[in-house]
C-alpha cells in the first residue's frame, strides 16, 4: 500500500516578503521530497507563489477597498504614510510605530479568522501548519490543529532577561535603557495584547503568555538567525526550539552582474527592502552618495523605481533576484530585515545597516557589536560616514576572512535543508 501524501500549509506574515521568502526556501526542499506544500497568503500576493509552482489559498486581512492592490501594497502604503515616524528614536517608536503595527496585526487576525478556518478545515486540510507570524492568528491553533512556529524576525523576539528588549536596537553590553524601554513598551502594547488574548480565549484557546503576542508550539519551533552572531541566553529556549542559520531560496532567476555592469571595481548591493524603498528621498540620497565611490552598485529600486535616478556605474530594477546577485557582490547596504541580514552571512558580505523600524534596529546593532558591519543613522548620517564605512569594510581583510569562513560553514549545512528535515520528520510522525 502506497504511503499517504502529507500536506504542509505555510502561513507567512500577510503581505510581508521576508517571512514569505523564508517559507519558500524550506517549502522548495519539501516539494522535492513528495510533500504537498500549500501557501496560505493574503489576497494581494495572488499568483506570487503560483509562479514558483506552489498551490495558493487566499484570504483577506481587511475589507476590500474596490481598488486592486499591489503585492504587499497595504504595508507599503503604511510605510509611506508613516515615514516621518522612522526618524524618531526607538523609545518613541513604541508609540508612533510599534503600537500601531501590533494593533493592525491583531485586527488582521480577528478579521481573517472565519476565512482561515474555512481554508484549514475544508479547502487545504493540512496535516501541519507552519505559521511564520509575530502575532498569533487564532485560526491556526483552534480545533486542535497541529502547527509549527517559525520566527523570521530577530530572535530577541524570544525574550530573555539578560538580553535587550526586542525592537529597541539597544546594546547587549550596556543595559542602560533596557528597563525604560520594557516599561514603555508594556504600557503602550498592553491594550492590543489584551484584545488579542480575549479573542483567543473566545475561540477556545488557552490564554496567551503574559504580554506575548504568540504561542509556543508543543511540537516544533524554529527561528532564523546566523549562529555566529546569535545571542547568549541565560536560560535555554527548550527542546522544541531549533535555529536555522539561514533560509536561502534557490528559485530566484539567474542574474549576471558582469553582463549588466561590466568593468572593474568592487560591487555593492543596495536594498532597503520592498517597504524601505518606498522612501524615495532616502533612496535617492544613498544612490547619489554611492555614485561618488567609484564602485559598481546594484540597486533594488522597489515600487517607486520610476522616480529614482541611477549613476553611470549603477544598475537597478524594481525587483531583483537578490539571492542570485549577492554571491557576486563585495558589500551589502541594507535596512536590516532579518532574511537579508542572514543572507549577508550566507554569502560572506560585510554589511552597512540603515534601520527604519521593527527588528531592523536589533540587526543593525548586532552587526555593529559583532564587528561584521556598521550601523548608521538612517536619516542623519553624514556623507563621509557612509563613504568611510564603505571603504573600511571593503578594506578590512581580517573581517572579510572571518565572514567568508562563516559563509562556507553555512553553505555546507544550509538552513533550508535543516528546516525541511525537521518538518518532514514531524509530519511523518503525526497520525494521518
Amino acid at each position: 500500500m502506497s504511503e499517504i501524501q502529507r500536506t504542509i500549509a505555510f502561513f507567512p506574515e500577510p503581505g510581508a516578503w521576508g517571512p514569505t521568502n523564508n517559507c519558500v526556501a524550506v517549502a522548495e526542499v519539501l516539494r522535492t521530497r513528495g510533500i504537498r506544500t500549500v501557501f496560505v497568503v493574503e489576497d494581494s500576493f495572488k499568483g506570487v507563489l503560483a509562479e514558483r509552482g506552489f498551490e495558493e489559498a487566499l484570504f483577506r486581512v481587511s475589507p476590500p477597498t474596490g481598488d486592486e492592490e499591489a503585492v504587499g501594497g497595504g504595508w507599503a502604503d503604511w510605510v509611506r504614510d508613516n515615514a516621518k515616524n522612522f526618524r524618531r528614536p526607538t523609545l518613541e517608536q513604541t508609540t508612533t510605530v510599534i503600537k500601531p503595527i501590533w494593533e493592525e496585526l491583531v485586527a488582521h487576525g480577528k478579521y481573517a479568522h472565519e476565512r482561515l478556518t474555512e481554508i484549514f478545515d475544508h479547502e487545504v486540510r493540512p496535516d501541519l501548519i507552519v505559521s511564520d507570524n509575530v502575532c498569533a492568528f487564532p485560526a491556526v491553533y483552534a480545533g486542535g490543529r497541529r502547527w509549527v512556529r517559525a520566527v523570521s524576525a530577530n530572535p530577541l523576539e524570544l525574550r530573555d532577561p539578560t538580553l535587550p528588549p526586542p525592537l529597541s536596537g539597544l546594546s547587549v553590553s550596556d543595559s542602560a535603557g533596557w528597563q525604560e524601554f520594557r516599561d514603555r513598551a508594556r504600557g503602550e502594547l498592553h491594550p492590543a495584547w489584551s484584545e488579542l488574548n480575549d479573542f483567543c480565549r473566545s475561540v477556545g484557546l488557552d490564554p496567551l503568555p503574559d504580554e506575548e503576542f504568540q504561542y509556543v508550539s508543543p511540537l516544533l519551533n524554529y527561528y532564523l538567525f546566523p549562529g555566529e552572531v546569535d545571542y547568549v541566553r541565560s536560560r535555554p529556549l527548550g527542546s522544541t526550539w531549533h535555529r536555522l542559520d539561514s533560509t536561502v531560496r534557490t528559485s530566484d532567476r539567474p542574474f549576471d552582474v558582469s553582463e549588466r555592469l561590466p568593468g572593474d571595481g568592487k560591487v555593492i548591493y543596495l536594498s532597503l527592502g520592498s517597504l524601505g524603498s518606498m522612501d524615495v528621498e532616502l533612496m535617492q540620497r544613498l544612490i547619489d552618495v554611492l555614485d561618488r565611490t567609484g564602485h559598481r552598485v546594484i540597486v533594488s529600486m522597489g515600487l517607486m523605481h520610476d522616480q529614482l535616478r541611477l549613476g553611470d556605474r549603477m544598475y537597478g530594477e524594481g525587483f531583483l533576484p537578490q539571492t542570485s546577485i549577492l554571491n557576486q557582490c563585495d558589500l551589502l547596504i541594507t535596512h536590516g530585515g532579518n532574511n537579508t541580514f542572514a543572507e549577508a552571512f550566507y554569502f560572506g558580505l560585510p554589511t552597512i545597516v540603515l534601520p527604519l523600524f521593527w527588528d531592523q534596529y536589533d540587526n543593525a546593532q548586532r552587526a555593529q557589536e559583532t564587528g561584521f558591519g556598521v550601523r548608521l543613522r538612517t536619516y542623519d548620517f553624514e556623507d563621509h560616514e557612509l563613504l568611510d564605512a564603505v571603504e573600511r569594510l571593503l578594506g578590512d581583510r581580517q573581517m572579510n576572512d572571518r565572514i567568508h569562513t562563516v559563509s562556507a560553514q553555512m553553505q555546507a549545512q544550509p538552513g533550508r535543508i535543516k528546516g525541511a528535515d525537521l518538518l518532514e520528520q514531524l509530519v511523518h510522525r503525526l497520525p494521518a
